[in-house]
């Protein structure tokens, strides 16, 4: 089973997915919406075909360690996931990560109009990457 890597935004959710081995993690795609139930409809759907075993959510606490806005907005999406799905949810701090992932779009030569398409995906690759270290050690 695969593990599929979610970046939370206001108006996106990037995905990033892992290969078989559970090793290596690729930027999948980016979901535009208007709201949550849009998501979980496109999530089930990749859950599936996918074979997801498990979720890994960005959480986004503040550069001093704080909590704000946006932490209630991720676990309110938390929640529904958890509605929805039986499948493990976990949580890694994702700060930095869209920075770091713009970084690597700018330095590959991508233009800004595509790398606004592409950087939740990427951004959602670095958090999962994150959780695979993490659960290595």
């Amino acid at each position: 089973m695969r593990i599929l890597g979610l970046d939370l935004g206001t108006k996106t959710l990037g995905l990033a997915i892992t290969d078989k081995t559970n090793l290596i993690a690729t930027p999948y795609k980016t979901l535009f919406y208007q709201d949550y139930a849009e998501l979980i409809s496109e999530l089930q759907k990749i859950i599936v075909e996918k074979d997801i075993g498990k979720l890994v959510l960005g959480y986004p606490k503040n550069m001093n360690n704080t909590l704000g806005e946006a932490i209630e907005r991720t676990a309110k999406f938390k929640q529904i996931l958890e509605q929805n799905f039986t499948l493990p949810i976990y949580l890694i701090d994702e700060r930095l990560t869209t920075k770091e992932a713009e970084k690597y779009l700018i330095d590959t030569g991508l233009r800004r109009d595509k790398r606004k398409k592409v950087i939740d995906s990427y951004a959602a690759a670095l958090i999962l990457e994150t959780y695979l270290k993490e659960s290595r050690e």
